[in-house]
């Protein structure tokens, strides 16, 4: 369990410093766009657009992934067991305990959402009750609920923010060079020739180098959940089991896409007909949203990763 104590503040730390380098890095590309412009105001457009957007996603994000993935609602009536499982692990959380739906999928799997623990949502697959034990079952449910009381979704909307502020000034960037060739030119005859060529390597770099970003710190995060998780039930062989039998069954998602694999336990796109315990490369691990299955196996198993 020590290990466990180190590994979870480890991840705290790495967090942090991967997003304070991350805030540093969209406020430089910010800086270079803004002297290429030479008119700071479509900047703040470009940010006030991105905020609301993202802003607004957040607040009904639990809504709109309910419905994509058909989920329903349970009672304690109507499914004693999960029910008193998430109760039981809120209670020694200390958080409120959230509302509960099951996931007309085959596939074993679960995810948190909700604005906050007060509007959380924890989800589980039909297939993750039939196919884990509950000392499995408290495993997942133990890592999403540590999802909530680590306030991840609100990272996760911060760090969303920052990647569409990237995306949409980027973007004004490139469409005004294109539609404004004479201004170009007069910046260009100005001096400014040098800045713009580095605003077109930011706008083609930025938004690639932020979405990277935000895989580091999504990984970072499964990471702190496995680790929060495992000291919740105090018995992290228990999440690792359900992670082996997870990662390991071969059902499709009906309802995966691209769009929330990362909300999920394990995500739901990865072909288990991989080798998957064994060292993934470092260039396909750079594009994962979840850490390689054999990385969190070890390190609940408290190994060297």
């Amino acid at each position: 369990m020590t290990n466990l104590y180190s590994h979870r503040d480890s991840n705290i730390r790495k967090t942090w410093i991967l997003f304070s380098v991350f805030f540093v890095f969209v406020i430089g590309v910010a800086w270079v766009f803004s002297l290429v412009y030479g008119d700071p105001s479509i900047l703040y457009f470009g940010v006030i657009f991105s905020v609301i957007m993202n802003v607004a996603a957040f607040w009904y994000s639990d809504k709109m992934v309910l419905a994509m993935t058909r989920a329903r609602p349970i009672t304690r009536e109507s499914n004693r067991e999960i029910y008193n499982i998430v109760e039981n692990l809120c209670i020694t959380a200390g958080l409120p305990v959230p509302k509960i739906y099951i996931v007309p999928e085959s596939q074993p799997n679960a995810f948190a959402t909700g604005r906050d623990a007060k509007h959380a949502v924890i989800a589980v697959t039909e297939g993750l009750l039939k196919r884990l034990d509950r000392s499995e079952l408290e495993g997942v449910i133990a890592h999403e609920l540590s999802h909530i009381g680590n306030r991840d979704m609100l990272l996760s909307t911060a760090i969303i923010v920052l990647v569409g502020l990237i995306s949409i000034v980027s973007d004004m960037f490139m469409r005004s060079l294109w539609h404004g060739g004479g201004r170009r030119d007069s910046r260009s005859r100005e001096g400014g020739g040098v800045i713009v060529l580095i605003g077109i390597a930011l706008a083609i770099l930025a938004p690639i180098a932020a979405t990277l970003m935000r895989f580091a710190i999504s990984r970072k995060r499964e990471f702190l959940a496995d680790a929060s998780g495992a000291l919740l039930t105090r018995y992290p062989e228990g999440l690792a089991s359900a992670l082996e039998k997870i990662s390991s069954d071969p059902t499709p998602m009906r309802s995966a896409n691209n769009t929330m694999a990362h909300l999920w336990f394990d995500d739901p796109l990865d072909d288990p007909s991989k080798t998957r315990y064994k060292r993934t490369p470092w260039f396909h691990k750079m594009f994962m949203s979840h850490p390689p299955v054999h990385e969190r196996l070890k390190a609940l198993r408290g190994q060297k990763i």
